[in-house]
């Protein structure tokens, strides 16, 4: 695979914000993005394609924890089994 030209590294770059902005304004709902998704994937390498996906992940995430804050997971509710035991 050849490194993609500067006109199409732009047209590839110009597609992912048009279906980026357009999952952001339909809040992430893929159904309402095909055509635009569609052309994304054809002006992009494969490869870059899932880079992208990964990268908006995450910063979809990085952003969430910086706005709700991070919240632990609650351990298992398991009875304590040292309690149980005889002395």
């Amino acid at each position: 695979m050849t490194a993609p030209t500067s006109s199409e590294r732009k047209a590839c770059w110009a597609a992912r914000d048009q279906l980026w902005k357009c999952l952001d304004d339909n809040d992430d709902k893929a159904a309402c993005c095909k055509n635009l998704q569609s052309e994304f994937e054809a002006k992009c390498p494969a490869q870059w394609v899932k880079y992208f996906i990964k990268r908006r992940d995450f910063l979809k995430y990085k952003e969430k924890m910086q706005t709700e804050g991070f919240t632990p997971a609650e351990g298992p509710k398991h009875p304590q089994i040292y309690d149980q035991c005889e002395k």
